[in-house]
């Protein structure tokens, strides 16, 4: 693996890990393998109308073909952080991105609904613990006082993707068939997976005593570690809202290309270019309030929370009229709606950014990928995983459109979780600041004693 030069080596107090140029090579290798990590888990969603003709899928399983990934994601998401907190990030990371990738080819060759089901899972299995490796990657490369921004732009990189990935879908899928668009999406994560060994990982840091015990197993040390994690209240809640926000940004973006062909008449084709209007918009709300939250907290911390928590009642506001309005009996164009729900696309987001640089916060740097993974469980298991699912169940009894307006509630949660974390925040983020554990690049000396 490479290394730095001993003058890149130095560290001030909140500065780089080892140089900005090094830090920013990793940036842009870690959001592009986010990027594919989200094409190749949202090009299902505009083969579903190619889906449901061919094979007569019912709008449950379709949305089961979206939330497998999720859940697969959660299963093994810590034990996958745990290892690569404690051997290596990059790695790990390198492996991960060949195994998604693989499993999203052999999508291609599938012929029936278990079949496929099974390579979803997969793929999901390949990505546990990618957000969260990376994210504690990128947390050590960088300032701290960056950090709420570059999350947020870490991942808003999968809206980027989710994009792609519905658009790349609907375009490959209308001219070459379902099957081609798995391969064509499938193959660029090789490539990456291979270029990611360049990137420079940091020195474990070691961990208090007790921890360093448990470390004898992988059981005994990820039931400390996980212990130890849920003693903190801000995580807990963090981990809640995030959940709760996620219900509701995932099933828009999976059933909004359904939603616009069947309720708006459009094609599949236009339908999901006309959707990834929406998740865009989703990947520069991200950024945006990324950088609002961190410019919120920077006299009080637990100003971010507040924010957050304000936005996520806009987001119920905005898409619960967007798709109530109709079923109350009041008009809106089909112009008018679409405008409603980039609005609400925006602004749904608002939670990615901050709930994964607040987790890190207050996560001792030895265990962050692992407390990132945390937080990843809840999004993908309870969050990612039950949104497709819940609306495709609703709309199956209750029509997709009273299934799209019933699930904004899920914000008010979203809110009031981040809400109640918002009070014990700066008081958790000072004790752990309080304990020594910034990491050093790989290949750096210790210090002397």
């Amino acid at each position: 693996m490479h290394h730095a030069p001993a003058e890149d080596l130095a560290r001030p107090g909140d500065g780089y890990l080892i140089s900005p140029g090094k830090a920013w090579f990793a940036f842009a290798m870690t959001i592009a393998l986010m990027a594919f990590d989200y094409i190749d888990r949202q090009v299902i969603v505009s083969l579903f109308p190619h889906l449901k003709a061919e094979w007569g899928l019912s709008d449950k399983e379709l949305g089961a073909l979206v939330s497998i990934v999720s859940i697969t994601v959660a299963a093994a998401g810590i034990p996958v952080a745990l290892f690569a907190d404690r051997v290596s990030r990059v790695k790990s990371i390198a492996a991960m991105a060949t195994v998604w990738s693989l499993a999203t080819i052999s999508c291609m060759f599938t012929r029936s609904f278990g079949a496929l089901l099974a390579a979803r899972g997969l793929v999901g299995l390949g990505e546990a613990g990618y957000g969260s490796v990376g994210a504690g990657l990128l947390a050590s490369h960088f300032p701290a006082r960056m950090r709420g921004a570059l999350m947020a732009g870490f991942f808003a990189s999968s809206s980027v993707g989710s994009v792609l990935g519905v658009v790349l879908g609907g375009v490959i899928a209308a001219r070459w068939g379902w099957q081609a668009a798995f391969g064509v999406v499938g193959v660029p994560g090789l490539v990456l997976a291979l270029l990611y060994l360049f990137v420079r990982d940091y020195r474990t840091v070691e961990l208090a005593p007790p921890v360093q015990q448990a470390r004898r197993s992988t059981r005994a040390a990820t039931g400390y570690i996980v212990r130890a994690l849920a003693r903190s209240h801000t995580t807990r809640w963090v981990c809640i809202g995030a959940a709760a926000q996620l219900i509701a940004v995932s099933a828009l973006w999976s059933w909004l290309p359904s939603f616009l062909n069947r309720f708006q008449g459009m094609t599949p084709k236009d339908a999901a270019m006309k959707a990834a209007v929406v998740v865009l918009a989703g990947a520069a709300g991200c950024i945006v309030w990324g950088m609002a939250a961190d410019r919120a907290g920077r006299r009080r911390g637990a100003a971010k929370l507040e924010t957050v928590a304000l936005l996520c009642i806009a987001t119920l506001l905005t898409l619960g009229f967007a798709f109530g309005a109709p079923l109350m009996g009041i008009a809106l164009a089909p112009q008018a709606q679409f405008e409603l729900i980039v609005a609400g696309g925006f602004l749904m987001t608002c939670t990615v950014g901050p709930a994964a640089a607040i987790v890190i916060d207050v996560t001792h740097a030895g265990v962050r990928s692992t407390g990132a993974s945390v937080l990843s469980l809840f999004q993908n298991l309870l969050g990612m995983a039950v949104g497709p699912f819940i609306a495709g169940s609703l709309s199956d009894s209750l029509g997709l459109q009273t299934a799209l307006a019933i699930t904004p509630l899920f914000s008010l949660v979203a809110a009031a979780a981040m809400g109640v974390a918002s009070r014990s925040y700066e008081s958790e983020r000072a004790s752990v600041h309080l304990e020594p554990a910034e990491p050093d690049p790989v290949g750096a000396e210790p210090a002397a004693a």
